[in-house]
């Protein structure tokens, strides 16, 4: 039996164990992770106050995105791997028992190293929550992948877009240790992480063991192309976070800076742009479902790059539209590409959602701190004029291996996988 065979009838048998989407746990571990980002987009959202207080430089801003990115990137592949093999229904709640922990500790934080501290443990918190969360999506996805990472990703996206706009109400009119505040974010995290918890260890342990025994889980692909589609995967994560991480730790100093509006004006256009991405989240992965992963990799990475060259040379208004057409458009390709690593190495769920999530908060983190080196020496306009040109790497989708849904994805589920 071919290996293209094989994988194609332990599809159909996970179609037959968990058919219908368990919509009660996709929708509740998207609200989680909507409770967990708001944490998450509050941290950035925070900058140009704590920048005030404590007269950093845009190096310092940096550093602390690249702080916070670096120490999630790193253990997140690591815990993927680690509840892959022994998967931990408790650790959700974990993780943001750390997060919960880091947003108390950056709220009291009275100096440079005190921060830095603090955004170490959020990031352990996210580190530990985004591998395993992304898992109970999976297995609550009943065959239709691209919707339940969409579903779960949406509430992610939606929470850190409401990180500037709450930072503008509350921490921007409250000060620093209002920041505390918002580890009621977290307390009622861990409240609907206990329902999800429970589920996964009653329920989504047994299929997934009963699908480990009649399916088998090897790559469609040999490991020459398995390499190679994986590498292309990660350059086209690498694209879009460097570019994303220009707007969520700098958009608000090039608004200032350049229009010269107030800090609660650029929070609210953060705000919008960061919303428009939740909206595209949705939209990504149902549409990958239904026609390929492949070809809404291509349209988003390669698609937003006419909006980001012209960003650097419009007016205020413009500005604001064209950052919420670069936020819809290039957020849909995160859950494909996802979806898409996780069909290329099947079984290992944690370790690829914890690769991509860690290279994804990575790349961020360097990008961040480099783009503030970059501010220092020249101007914020100039990062902007850089940034505009990196949807130019999405043409690399092109030499993706193609993958074909056969029939209705709601009936069948059947992949090909042309590795020619």
């Amino acid at each position: 039996m071919s290996v293209e065979s094989t994988n194609s009838l332990g599809i159909q048998e996970n179609q037959k164990l968990n058919s219908v989407p368990v919509y009660g746990i996709l929708f509740a571990i998207g609200l989680a992770h909507f409770l967990n980002d708001i944490i998450g987009g509050l941290v950035p959202a925070t900058y140009p106050l704590l920048k005030s207080a404590y007269h950093l430089s845009f190096s310092q801003i940096g550093l602390i995105t690249l702080t916070y990115q670096t120490t999630a990137s790193l253990l997140q592949p690591i815990v993927g791997l680690y509840t892959d093999k022994r998967p931990h229904p408790s650790s959700l709640m974990v993780g943001m028992v750390c997060t919960l922990a880091g947003i108390i500790a950056l709220s009291r934080a009275g100096s440079f190293p005190a921060i830095l501290v603090a955004v170490v443990v959020v990031g352990i918190g996210s580190s530990v929550f985004h591998p395993e969360s992304s898992r109970v999506a999976q297995l609550a996805s009943g065959g239709q992948k691209g919707l339940a990472q969409s579903i779960f990703q949406v509430g992610g996206n939606f929470g850190f877009s409401l990180g500037p706009l709450l930072a503008a109400l509350v921490v921007f009119r409250r000060g620093q240790p209002s920041i505390a505040w918002f580890s009621l974010s977290a307390l009622l995290a861990m409240i609907v992480l206990s329902r999800v918890g429970s589920w996964q260890k009653k329920e989504a342990l047994t299929k997934l063991r009963t699908r480990v025994k009649s399916a088998s889980l090897t790559s469609p692909l040999p490991p020459d192309k398995l390499g190679k589609a994986l590498t292309i995967l990660l350059t086209l994560i690498f694209s879009k976070y460097i570019y994303m991480a220009s707007i969520t730790t700098y958009f608000t100093f090039y608004l200032i800076s350049r229009f010269h509006i107030s800090v609660q004006s650029a929070q609210i256009h953060l705000f919008f742009f960061l919303g428009s991405t939740a909206a595209g989240t949705l939209i990504g992965g149902p549409v990958g479902d239904r026609i390929g992963r492949k070809y809404v990799i291509w349209c988003s990475i390669l698609g937003v790059l006419p909006f980001t060259l012209l960003l650097p040379y419009v007016n205020l208004f413009w500005t604001g539209v064209l950052s919420v057409m670069i936020g819809m458009i290039l957020s849909s390709a995160f859950s494909a590409i996802l979806v898409f690593a996780q069909e290329l190495m099947p079984g290992k769920v944690g370790m690829i959602s914890g690769l991509f999530f860690g290279f994804a908060f990575g790349v961020a983190g360097i990008a961040a701190a480099v783009l503030g080196k970059v501010a220092d020496l020249t101007s914020i306009s100039v990062v902007y004029h850089i940034c505009s040109f990196l949807p130019v790497i999405g043409i690399l989708a092109y030499f993706l291996p193609n993958i074909e849904v056969k029939g209705s994805v709601k009936t069948k589920g059947q992949l090909a996988i042309d590795t020619v």
